[in-house]
């Protein structure tokens, strides 16, 4: 094959493929320069003049490197890896990072397996992370385990890449054996490891990058951007749905700095990628910023290549792979076109390539163990008139620890009048009957509840709502189904099956998102703010690792203090 290489590249053969009358981006040297792209065999052979056995004329159009999304969870766009493929590749991402921490929480190994056997079925190249922290924490029932000894023991398997992002950010300053033991498998075998560390710094965060780990994608400032990239970790620079702050983090980034970041998704549903794209929505955000557009495909491409150590990823350059995204300009970023391996699979926004039959192993089916719901469940019963509270943000995963002043009657807390909704984590992996009761202020719900088995990470069920009765209907339908989303107003109940894990629907995209769409704008209906998404960042609120009020199965969770608290304010 190398001998039909450089014949090509001499320009003594015609080359398999050629890209013709068009501009590329140049990583190496942050131009947009124009000539023909040859691929012969799926690789680059050389960008000059060339002719080809098939040429493609992209008529004046911007070619780019693959995108590589650097960190994702393919389970928050709630589909099928195969139905998450052909959203995503259209828009010009063909390699990702992937964490499938929420599946090893509900699954274990076999959800890490679940993802890259699925992958197999697509274009859509997916290097897997093992998860490091299985669960999160100590303060909330998961489905799984995967401790130090697991971690050596899967670490070096061919399907896996790398150890997830290291939430235990405690642990490994307090050098907790297991977390210990985790970080050194992952070194011993030369594997990369993803950072998660909101708000560390100075001497903490020297401690932390001095465990070996690479990365972080929670940086809430510049300056907290700026200071880890400074100390040699990869800044991801995240454009979900429910966090976005490619615009504001981005500020951090400089001339001088710019290889040390990353673009990621981490959490995106599967509407907002088919509206608005995947890494190509966080390009157009940075260049709308005002960041330099070939510095952001640099970002997007050379990047997370060089930081996983992606060979041959990242470029459009001799002897790089040909995964390349064509873009009608570096503004919009719409995508054109989409070469993998140097064959066409996306086209016009559209997925060229059929993923056949779903894969769906018996070990990440039939995974939500409740029982029966009660209305009296969901009661409420305060010591006082004064209780803890979460505020949401929108925009933001992180939660503001309110006082408020709240009636009761009847041994429950009366919401009527108030901006004050229901919580409630239901265990539903072991039939623990473990309930966890809070307070949300500022949702908007009213004439019912919300419910949902994505409740990050340990993915218990969560119900919200301002009345027992629908909040025990919306959780009895989501046992009935296997899990995934409900809505009850009324004793009416809507609802769409998770039959993946209780996280991912196996519908075909057009048809989950439509189905989707029906429950998210009921839920609208039913007053929730629009600056929220109504079910997405309802699964952040048991989220134990991000500040500053959380709830999970065994009850209020102060992250600031990194315990339990009583609901009871002083």
């Amino acid at each position: 094959m190398i001998e039909r290489y450089i014949a090509a590249a001499l320009g003594k053969t015609k080359a398999d493929v050629v890209l013709k009358n068009g501009s590329y981006v140049n990583v190496f040297t942050g131009e947009v320069e124009k000539g023909d792209i040859a691929v012969v065999g799926g690789k680059i052979v050389g960008v000059g003049a060339y002719s080809g056995e098939r040429e493609i004329d992209i008529g004046g159009k911007v070619a780019v490197p693959g995108l590589i999304d650097a960190h994702v969870h393919i389970e928050s766009s709630q589909l099928s890896s195969e139905e998450f493929a052909r959203l995503v590749v259209p828009h010009g991402t063909t390699l990702i990072v992937a964490d499938p921490h929420e599946l090893a929480n509900v699954c274990g190994i076999e959800g890490v397996r679940y993802v890259a056997e699925a992958a197999r079925n697509t274009p859509l190249e997916v290097k897997v992370m093992l998860p490091s922290c299985v669960p999160a924490t100590s303060f909330e029932t998961s489905g799984a385990t995967l401790s130090g000894a697991d971690t050596e023991r899967f670490i070096g398997e061919p399907y896996v890449w790398g150890l997830g992002e290291f939430m235990n950010a405690p642990g490994v300053l307090n050098g907790d054996a297991d977390v210990l033991r985790k970080l050194e498998a992952a070194h011993a075998c030369g594997k990369v490891v993803d950072g998660h560390a909101p708000d560390l710094s100075g001497q903490a965060l020297n401690a932390y990058i001095a465990a070996g780990i690479r990365t972080d994608h929670e940086c809430a400032t510049p300056e907290e951007a700026a200071e880890k990239a400074a100390k040699g970790m990869y800044v991801h620079l995240r454009e979900g749905s429910a966090t976005r702050n490619v615009a504001a983090v981005g500020k951090a980034v400089s001339e001088k700095n710019f290889r040390r970041f990353l673009f990621c998704t981490d959490d995106r549903h599967a509407a907002d990628i088919r509206a608005n794209g995947h890494i190509s929505n966080a390009l157009r955000v940075a260049v709308a910023a005002g960041m330099d557009p070939a510095r952001a495909v640099t970002i997007a491409t050379l990047n997370a290549a060089e930081c996983y150590g992606l060979k041959g990823k990242g470029a459009i350059a001799p002897f790089y792979d040909a995964d390349i995204a064509v873009f009608d300009d570096l503004k919009e970023f719409r995508c054109a076109l989409v070469l993998k391996n140097g064959k066409t699979v996306a086209e016009k926004g559209t997925a060229l390539f059929d993923t056949g039959k779903k894969f769906l192993p018996a070990a990440v089916r039939n995974t939500v163990h409740v029982g029966q719901i009660a209305p009296q469940t969901f009661a409420l019963r305060l010591k006082g008139e004064r209780a803890l509270a979460m505020r949401l943000t929108a925009g933001s995963v992180v939660t503001e620890k309110r006082v408020c002043r709240v009636e009761s009657r009847g041994g429950d807390v009366v919401l009527q009048g108030t901006d004050l909704l229901k919580l409630a984590v239901i265990e539903r992996h072991k039939g623990t009957g473990n309930v966890g009761l809070g307070l949300l202020e500022g949702y908007g719900l009213h004439g019912g509840a919300l419910a949902l088995t994505v409740a990050h990470d340990s993915h218990n069920l969560i119900v919200l709502g301002d009345n027992n009765a629908d909040m025990a209907a919306a959780a009895n339908e989501l046992a009935r189904i296997g899990g995934g989303l409900a809505i009850a107003q009324g004793g009416s109940v809507q609802s769409l099956a998770f039959d993946i894990a209780g996280l991912m629907s196996s519908l075909p995209a057009e048809e989950y998102i439509a189905r989707s769409e029906k429950l998210y704008e009921a839920a609208y209906a039913m007053g929730v703010k629009r600056g929220f998404d109504a079910f997405m960042s309802l699964s952040f609120l048991a989220l134990l690792v991000i500040p500053s009020l959380r709830l999970s199965d065994k009850g209020l969770f102060d992250v600031d203090a990194f315990s339990l608290v009583g609901i009871d304010a002083e």
